[in-house]
């Protein structure tokens, strides 16, 4: 049998869940593949891959210290793993699949695309291309990595055979945050906050373009969306280090909340547009809000566990930075990122957790959901 054959066999059954050869009681995987769109919260080594000095990467200790396995620096922007890798672990994967320019430097993207998917996530990255550009790959230029993909996946197993995989597989995007802000950086540069009109101005900007990405996800063959929305992007510790008291900025919490309301009504509206699409929106707004850090386990729900200064947020993650012992007992890792449990909480919410966090449906529906 050829490769092309042998591969689009693989596919077929891959899809169907009867991959013949699998020992009695391995977990069959609940989709054939999963494709990652983002920020630093689902980035797995792909910033590791890009050029220059300004790029955000974690690839030095203390990152990774925690990593099962390993407890080195993969490019995660956690002690551990990150929401992506704990959403995989759900679905019936090891962990999130592997960073795209990791799989491109391997000569690995095919069969990897095909048999378990491809994380495009960048740390810095936005919705819009102007979000801290040229050190990362925008939602847009990830969404173009993904149509390169396709082209190797249909000259190696055929068109039809990636159409339903693609339709099978679990697309999960989480993005938004940058472009937060690097608004309310802009703003602050000029000394001034911004009206009500330019934040509706700035909120439609996004959704505009969000909504451009998932159209042209939804053309190359995506139905199944696992969209996790902006979290209380204030409250991180970089940004209450800011405030003397260490209080949450609630202007730009506020943006979040206008974003997020946008952002629903947005795939609401494109569910009923794109056919076949299907959709589950995580808030992690809602999350943040709404957990007691104490009944979590968290002793620290205000301060980075890594880093240096105030709240350990005046300074970034590095070799020789102060640590905390403990680091399950902090929310945050740095100061921005959550932890490893902190991320795996909030996986785990997402995928089967209480109603009022996922609309419509949650992730596990949406997995195992028809298209």
């Amino acid at each position: 049998m050829g490769f092309e054959l042998a591969m689009k066999a693989l596919v077929v059954s891959l899809v169907l869940g009867s991959v013949a050869g699998v020992q009695p009681g391995k977990i069959v995987p609940q989709v054939p593949a999963i494709y990652v769109f983002g920020d630093s919260t689902l980035d797995v080594g792909n910033n590791n891959h890009l050029p220059g000095k300004n790029v955000p990467r974690a690839n030095k200790p203390y990152y990774g210290i925690d990593l099962p396995g390993s407890g080195k620096p993969t490019g995660r922007f956690s002690n551990g793993y990150n929401v992506a890798d704990f959403v995989a672990k759900h679905l019936g994967f090891d962990k999130s699949p592997v960073a795209y320019l990791v799989l491109k430097a391997r000569n690995y993207l095919i069969p990897s695309a095909i048999t378990r998917g491809v994380s495009y996530a960048s740390a810095g990255a936005g919705i819009l291309d102007s979000t801290n550009a040229g050190g990362n790959i925008p939602l847009s230029e990830q969404v173009r990595y993904l149509e390169s993909t396709k082209a190797e996946m249909v000259a190696k197993a055929g068109s039809g055979v990636v159409s339903h995989l693609l339709s099978k597989s679990f697309f999960l995007l989480g993005v938004g945050s940058n472009d937060l802000f690097a608004f309310s950086r802009a703003q602050a540069q000029q000394n001034k906050s911004a009206t009500q009109s330019e934040v509706e101005a700035f909120i439609s900007s996004l959704i505009s373009n969000y909504s451009a990405s998932i159209t042209a996800l939804h053309k190359l063959g995506a139905r199944k969306f696992g969209v996790i929305n902006v979290g209380p992007v204030g409250c991180v510790p970089r940004v209450r280090v800011l405030n003397p008291t260490g209080a949450c900025a609630d202007g730009l919490n506020q943006i979040a909340v206008g974003f997020d309301a946008a952002l629903k009504a947005s795939l609401a509206g494109l569910a009923t547009k794109l056919p076949g699409l299907r959709y589950s929106l995580a808030d992690s707004y809602g999350v943040s809000s709404s957990r007691n850090p104490e009944a979590s386990g968290f002793v620290s729900a205000d301060s980075a566990c890594c880093g240096g200064g105030r709240l350990g947020a005046e300074a970034d993650c590095k070799l020789n930075s102060t640590i905390c012992a403990n680091r399950d007992t902090y929310l945050f890792w740095d100061r921005v990122h959550p932890s490893h449990k902190s991320a795996m909480l909030s996986a785990q919410t997402f995928y089967d957790g209480p109603a009022q966090f996922t609309t419509p449906i949650n992730f596990k529906q949406l997995a195992y959901q028809s298209s």
